[in-house]
């Protein structure tokens, strides 16, 4: 068990997206590799997730202004006194790198996925609960009892057009995550609450507490502000407020 728990909130909507986006991706690439029909239907569930979010026409746009922004931003560091002029010229390579690969991609994103009659079959039966059965989808139930290589070179084959969307995920929120430096903070009667300064792009909040406190965080806010109220779930239904003071770390990551 980790000795810590954490807890992130996105700001604002973009970041939301990159977080469930990197969610998505991190659950499709952990059962990739598994051979069992379990792990293939939960990775093509992954895949099927991935593409339903790309769908929005705005991501791709939203996803090369951000990485223009930063690589802008962080540009302008490079004369600053104490920066590691080599590591940030690989940030910047990197912001580069990801930049182009995802204008590379012609069209939005995920559209041949989203195109795919196989593919589209599998959505389709998804909204009714155990509606991918064998006699919902027998093309399916055939694919899912192909071998495990036949599988994986089909499912890496639809993982790789929307790869540079991975890349410019975990960059972002890489920086995101690595702009700010943990506080010590405390909650009074498990309620915290900040307000942010005018005119700050603040991206994510991030808390850690051990794990030994059994606590979850309920975090809310915005642009202007967030509060966190400090859970108990002792008996996984009711969740109460805790009354004592709780102590945590505490991220504002602004980039």
């Amino acid at each position: 068990m980790a000795d810590t728990t954490v807890f992130e909130h996105p700001l604002n909507e973009k970041c939301r997206t990159w977080l469930r986006l990197s969610h998505l991706f991190e659950q499709l690439d952990f059962h990739l590799p598994h051979g069992e029909e379990w792990h293939a239907r939960a990775a093509m569930t992954a895949l099927l997730d991935i593409a339903n979010v790309l769908s929005r026409a705005d991501i791709k746009s939203e996803l090369l202004i951000e990485l223009d922004r930063y690589r802008l931003s962080l540009g302008k560091m490079a004369d600053t006194p104490g920066v590691d002029t080599d590591r940030l010229k690989h940030i910047l390579q990197e912001l580069q790198r990801t930049c182009d690969g995802v204008r590379g991609v012609s069209g939005q994103l995920a559209q041949s996925l989203r195109a795919n009659e196989f593919l589209n079959s599998i959505v389709q039966r998804s909204s009714i609960a155990g509606g991918s059965f064998d006699f919902d989808l027998p093309q399916y139930h055939l694919w899912l009892q192909m071998p495990q290589s036949e599988r994986s070179l089909q499912l890496d084959d639809w993982r790789h057009e929307i790869s540079p969307v991975h890349q410019a995920v975990e960059l972002l929120l890489n920086l995101i995550r690595n702009s700010a430096v943990p506080s010590r903070e405390q909650a009074t009667g498990g309620f915290y609450q900040q307000s942010l300064p005018s005119g700050v792009s603040a991206q994510l909040v991030r808390i850690s507490i051990p794990a030994d406190e059994n606590l979850f965080a309920e975090i809310s806010g915005g642009k202007h502000r967030f509060s966190i109220r400090f859970m108990d779930c002792a008996d996984w239904q009711h969740p109460t407020q805790a009354d004592r003071q709780v102590h945590f770390s505490l991220s504002t990551c602004v980039i």
